[in-house]
């Protein structure tokens, strides 16, 4: 990884923030590629100064949300560096919005789409499953959201009165032979059966079909599905700085 020094003279560099429900994600961009990333409870100015002093050659931002607004975290980052965007319905994007309520898309959602624009579908395994079809390079046409991982999880506990608190795991078996096995079993197959349907039904819809996951829970799924398929954890922050550019360059005055 280069040092801060150099990075400073020869380089212009991007920060892209991700603000989720319970984490802050963050990470560095040099030339499209992630130099370094990062996570913490809140975004504050021990953090970016933390994140300055390792690359000082960072000149612009982006920041997006789901947990409300971020007024003083923009603010932060525009006194500390000067350029920071704030993803938002109205902000010029290098895809089509195709959702009929543009304000209430999930901003990961629209970011992890803008940075999978070649693909044609982008399966997103997080608290959340979000199922997102997109069948040209310039349209997000949509997606289906269900339970996710630890959401099924926590129900199977917070909704009985004898059922245990289970985790994920890799062990593949079709049936499990006891409660914590049947559980575990239950919510990993279940899931990955759930994600074959939508691949099975998408198949002799699309041409070329490629599917990617992204996510924390996503390395669970890709030895489960029986399909070509790619992981990328890091989908939301390429989107992200790629939006970042795209603003920053002609093609958004186009």
């Amino acid at each position: 990884m280069p040092d801060g020094k150099n990075e400073a003279k020869n380089s212009t560099m991007n920060l892209t923030i991700d603000m989720g429900n319970t984490r802050v994600k963050y990470a560095v961009f040099d030339g499209g590629t992630v130099v370094s990333d990062g996570c913490s409870e809140e975004f504050d100015e021990a953090v970016i100064d933390r994140i300055l002093a390792a690359h000082p050659g960072i000149t612009q931002a982006i920041v997006a949300t789901t947990r409300g607004p971020v007024d003083d975290t923009v603010a932060l980052v525009r006194r500390r560096i000067g350029r920071c965007l704030r993803l938002s319905p109205q902000l010029p994007l290098p895809i089509r919005n195709g959702y009929t309520t543009p304000e209430t898309l999930g901003e990961d959602r629209l970011a992890a789409a803008v940075g999978a624009a070649s693909l044609s579908i982008l399966l997103k395994i997080k608290i959340h499953i979000h199922v997102t079809l997109r069948q040209s390079l310039f349209q997000y046409h949509g997606g289906n959201i269900s339970p996710g991982v630890q959401m099924r999880f926590r129900a199977l506990h917070d909704y009985t009165a004898a059922l245990p608190l289970c985790e994920s795991c890799e062990d593949q078996t079709l049936l499990g032979r006891s409660t914590v096995e049947a559980i575990r079993q239950g919510v990993m197959n279940g899931i990955a059966f759930e994600i074959e349907g939508y691949i099975a039904r998408l198949f002799p819809q699309i041409e070329d079909l490629c599917v990617i996951f992204t996510g924390g829970d996503a390395n669970f799924f890709v030895k489960r599905i029986k399909n070509t398929i790619f992981a990328h954890c890091d989908l939301v922050f390429l989107g992200l700085n790629r939006i970042l550019e795209y603003n920053a360059s002609e093609e958004s005055r186009r």
